[in-house]
């Protein structure tokens, strides 16, 4: 009796608060877009380019893995309220549990109309574990010419949506993109002086496919994708030996994984964890890595740095 008294007061405060969303959304929206973006790196781009002419709102709290996650009241009440909603794509919200495709259609929602893949002009990667090769690598963020396709798929939506304010949104779009192209170049040309014996990049989850084939690295790492068993003995055995072949000089650990499995790599191996980095989401606001770009930039800075150490 307790549990269907729990379950009917979470429908009706959910119920309100989606009533009480589309009410206020009608008062202050202000002519502006409503968007939602599914994690925060992807808000962070659509921000650059919308600027003042949107509301944005992002499903996957700072710091939070996106691969899996439950979707709150507020969400679902954001999304069916959103004029539009911007996904990465590639297995990322659209795997595992699915969360991504249930929350579109609880919230009443159809793909190319109301909510959009951002990387759908991208060449994917696919995963290499057994049984998952048809299985599409979904961190193509991590290269950034990815993310300068990113861009331009929120820029020509929120242009569709929002015709009359084109020039803004170009206007933002060009801006944003040349300070990103301007960041891949410079770290192309620095990535170019590290000997090919220590260009092995060993992190935990495998998310650094698309930034190891875009720097000229290889990427190294325990577990393959966030949804697979984590540290197991035999990904631990692999990943040293792997180690163990070449001259790689520091390892790294992502901000949004547990760090236990590196460091016993790191006591095995006597290498130490050089930094951690960014993969899924951006840092918290006011900290090293609260944007896109920021991210990036750390990433391409301490991945350079360590490796070259020693």
């Amino acid at each position: 009796m307790k549990k269907k008294f729990l379950f009917l007061s979470s429908i009706f405060a959910l119920l309100l608060l989606t009533a009480c969303g589309s009410s206020s959304s009608k008062e202050t929206k202000d002519d502006k877009l409503a968007i939602v973006a599914t994690n925060s790196i992807l808000a962070d781009m659509t921000s650059n380019v919308g600027k003042d002419l949107i509301d944005i709102h992002s499903i996957v709290p700072v710091g939070t893995d996106p691969h899996e996650y439950e979707p709150l009241p507020e969400d679902i009440a954001k999304s069916t309220e959103a004029d539009v909603l911007f996904y990465n794509g590639l297995n990322l919200e659209t795997g595992g549990n699915g969360w991504f495709l249930k929350l579109m259609e609880t919230s009443k929602k159809k793909e190319g109309e109301d909510y959009f893949s951002v990387s759908k002009n991208v060449t994917p990667l696919y995963l290499t574990s057994a049984g998952k090769e048809n299985e599409q690598d979904p961190h193509a963020w991590l290269d950034i010419q990815n993310g300068i396709s990113y861009v331009e798929v929120i820029r020509d939506t929120l242009i569709e949506k929002d015709p009359k304010n084109e020039t803004e949104y170009t206007k933002n779009a060009t801006e944003y993109i040349n300070k990103l192209k301007k960041l891949d170049s410079e770290a192309k040309e620095k990535f170019a002086d590290i000997p090919e014996s220590k260009k092995l990049l060993v992190t935990s989850e495998g998310a650094f496919k698309y930034f190891s084939k875009a720097y000229g690295l290889t990427a190294a790492y325990i577990w393959e994708i966030n949804t697979e068993s984590q540290g197991t003995p035999e990904q631990m055995t692999q990943i040293i030996d792997k180690i163990h072949e070449t001259k790689v000089p520091a390892l790294f650990v992502e901000t949004s994984v547990d760090k236990r499995s590196m460091e016993r790599v790191s006591k095995e191996t006597g290498l130490p964890i050089y930094s951690t980095i960014f993969t899924d989401s951006v840092a918290k606001k006011g900290e090293n890595g609260d944007s896109y770009y920021s991210m990036m930039e750390w990433n391409l800075n301490n991945i350079h740095d360590g490796l070259s150490s020693k």
